[in-house]
């Protein structure tokens, strides 16, 4: 099932050093038709090979597969609208300044939310991370550009979790996991689970060089709250990390089949969670003057400078994960692509900018596919 263009490229990366493992999935209409796993997941302490169902910390992927899935799937519903105000749920932002933000504006990354703040150097405890959001000044007028943000999906968590009266791990095992029939998808895998983990930094230089570089002062307070060891079989983000490894940003872990699965919810060919009205929004720019083609979750294919490469329909929808990880749809041929790599692991600081392989994956990917229909 492997494909000799895309393994001997991905493979040319690891060698070029640019991630020691890569894991990768190519389907159309519903069928996996590329697979293939490369390098190592685990390259220190030990070396392990990297396998199809290698374990990934996909980071940011958190956020369409568990936080958008659950908001779609109570949106067909119908138990809430994208056009409700965030403080009729979190009378936290019920201010002079946060009232107006709804749902779409969290999902579209305009409602004015700062990109990234270090939750554990600014908050007691998970709980007090939304009072710390809701007092958090604005950094851009709602609506006036994108402005990519882990706040507003933690945000959205605390909508979730208010809603369906649960945490949000808990609500995504019975809402969509085991739905789905998911077998290693979830947060905070168990310690048995770890050798078949993809390891990810050793110690989180990248989090206090950020929170220097936006103001935070070096010092003790800093160095006690970032890991000083092999990150490894839990999660890499540190605000999720602080908030039990449970959060609406970053924290799930999966493989490349089961993401296949998740993503083919999004589909409305295939989608057995959402309705076909809901899935549609994916495709549909809500962000056409501003600096970023964006669809509730996902940056569309139109962007400039997008990781889906110049072949991708601008339609086409995806998201990245900091960890090395990515997923494309492009719901015009109903083709997914995956790509999971651990670029993290075994580097120092600077980690390498990956979206010029994301782009070259998926042009050689869409070759391959175009190829096998003109055949």
């Amino acid at each position: 099932m492997n494909n000799p263009e895309i393994s001997e490229f991905l493979r040319s990366r690891i060698e070029a050093n640019d991630f020691p493992s890569a894991v990768y999935l190519v389907a159309e209409k519903g069928s996996i038709l590329f697979q293939d796993a490369l390098g190592h997941a685990v390259v220190e302490p030990e070396r392990i090979a990297a396998q199809p169902d290698t374990i990934y910390d996909v980071a940011s992927l958190t956020k369409p597969l568990v936080t958008l899935l659950i908001i779609g799937k109570l949106v067909a519903e119908q138990e809430l609208a994208l056009t409700d105000l965030v403080y009729r749920y979190l009378p936290e932002f019920d201010s002079a300044e946060k009232s107006v933000i709804n749902l779409e504006r969290l999902l579209l990354h305009t409602a004015g939310l700062a990109a990234w703040r270090p939750f554990y150097l600014e908050s007691e405890d998970r709980a007090g991370t939304l009072d710390f959001i809701a007092r958090f000044p604005l950094v851009a007028a709602e609506n006036q550009r994108v402005e990519y943000s882990d706040l507003g999906f933690t945000v959205l968590m605390f909508v979730v979790e208010k809603i369906l009266k649960k945490r949000i791990d808990e609500a995504a095992a019975e809402e969509i996991f085991q739905l789905l029939g998911l077998k290693n998808t979830f947060y905070c895998p168990p310690e048995a689970l770890k050798p078949r983990i993809a390891a990810s930094e050793k110690s989180n230089e990248y989090e206090r060089k950020t929170c220097i570089e936006i103001g935070y002062p070096a010092g003790p307070r800093l160095d006690a709250a970032i890991r000083k060891y092999q990150i490894w079989g839990e999660v890499h983000d540190g605000n999720a990390w602080f908030m039990n490894g449970v959060a609406g940003h970053a924290g799930l872990f999966s493989t490349a089949g089961d993401i296949f699965t998740l993503a083919l919810q999004f589909l409305s060919s295939t989608t057995s969670i959402l309705s076909p009205e809901v899935c549609e929004l994916f495709a549909t720019n809500f962000t056409r003057d501003l600096n970023e083609a964006r669809s509730p979750g996902f940056q569309l294919a139109e962007t400039t400078g997008s990781a889906a490469g110049p072949y991708m329909p601008p339609e086409a929808f995806g998201h990245l994960g900091f960890t090395g990880t990515s997923l494309w749809i492009d719901p015009t041929n109903e083709r997914i692509f995956i790509l999971l790599t651990n670029r993290t692991h075994g580097f120092s600081l600077p980690f390498i900018n990956i979206n010029s392989v994301r782009r070259s994956f998926h042009s050689i990917a869409i070759a391959e596919l175009d190829k096998n229909i003109s055949n």
